[in-house]
């Protein structure tokens, strides 16, 4: 016997019959369909597309990466061929412009901050106008200068050379003879320059860089940039003339005053000395103990500020960690 149905206009009692079968919609209940709950197969009218692209929903987001799992990101650009190491010139537009107190900051003249401060007040120009505007770009081949001093954008290097014997430290030599630089030549594409010098006979740390500004810190006098020398001489340095070395000598117009004067040897030995000394006069420990009467015959560098060859053999060279960098600059 079929049931009675509401009247279409009695609403309230419409909703109150679909309550009471636990239906939702007013569509008639399929008796042979299991409910369990799973989505009914999809008909080819559910597959249209809902917008003018096939197979993106209406309101998607649609940006690059956008609905990926977290942890992975989309592969940055430009990418590179397989195999090559070249890139496709329709992945990207190349931008080759750096932030102008990005510029400053890597000529080594202050920090990204202080360079802001530096812009503000005028006193940076980019192709002979002064910029003042925060934010502004500059391009490789544009001319920057810091007053009347043009700065140099190109990425610092910091070597460390343990220096042999019979090799100068020199550019070039009219002579022909061995240099510094051809122990270092293949080291990197930058041009760098030693900071101070060693004699040819003397062994030992010797530093390297195109940093003017840290060269200047660590060879000025005034920042007592402290250098530990290992001397052999040819005969036992006296008590007397330890003593009288410790008082210093005048060398150049400069009183030249040893930090640390102190036997390196065995208790009997007193032909090996160790000598801290910041000056930095030429052949400055030559000088100082030919003055008394002592030949140097070896003279081996193993500290320069802070810097030590340890595990770094003769002849052999490594670049500065982060860490040493960091440390030099806070010297002084």
């Amino acid at each position: 016997m079929q049931k009675k149905q509401p009247a279409a206009g009695n609403r309230k009692g419409a909703r109150a019959g679909q309550a009471k079968s636990g239906r939702t919609s007013g569509r008639p209940f399929k008796k042979d369909q299991p409910r369990t709950g799973r989505p009914a197969p999809r008909t080819e009218q559910d597959d249209r597309p809902r917008t003018g692209r096939p197979g993106v929903r209406k309101g998607a987001d649609v940006r690059i990466g956008a609905g990926r799992p977290a942890g992975r990101t989309q592969k940055p650009y430009p990418r590179k061929k397989a195999g090559t190491t070249t890139y496709r010139k329709s992945d990207a537009t190349y931008d080759e412009s750096i932030r102008l107190n990005r510029y400053v900051a890597n000529a080594g003249v202050c920090s990204r901050r202080e360079a802001d401060v530096l812009i503000s007040a005028g006193a940076i120009s980019v192709n002979g106008t002064v910029v003042t505007e925060m934010g502004t770009k500059v391009m490789p081949g544009d001319v920057v200068k810091y007053g009347d001093r043009r700065l140099n954008n190109e990425k610092k290097v910091y070597l460390l050379l343990n220096k042999p014997k019979d090799f100068i430290t020199t550019t070039d030599d009219p002579q022909e003879r061995k240099t510094v630089f051809d122990l270092i030549k293949s080291a990197c594409k930058e041009r760098i320059y030693p900071v101070g010098r060693l004699d040819r006979n003397t062994t030992g740390v010797l530093l390297f860089t195109n940093d003017g500004e840290l060269t200047k810190k660590l060879t000025h006098p005034k920042h007592g940039v402290k250098k530990l020398y290992h001397v052999h001489i040819d005969k036992a340095l006296t008590k007397a003339d330890m003593l009288d070395i410790m008082k210093g000598i005048q060398l150049d117009g400069t009183l030249v005053v040893p930090d640390k004067l102190e036997f390196a040897g065995t208790a009997n030995n007193k032909k090996e000395i160790g000598i801290e000394i910041h000056s930095g006069q030429n052949r400055v420990v030559r000088r100082l103990f030919e003055h008394f009467g002592y030949r140097v015959e070896k003279l081996d560098r193993v500290v320069f500020a802070g810097l030590t060859k340890k595990d770094l053999p003769r002849g052999k060279w490594r670049f500065l960690s982060e860490k040493e960098v960091n440390f030099l600059k806070m010297l002084g």
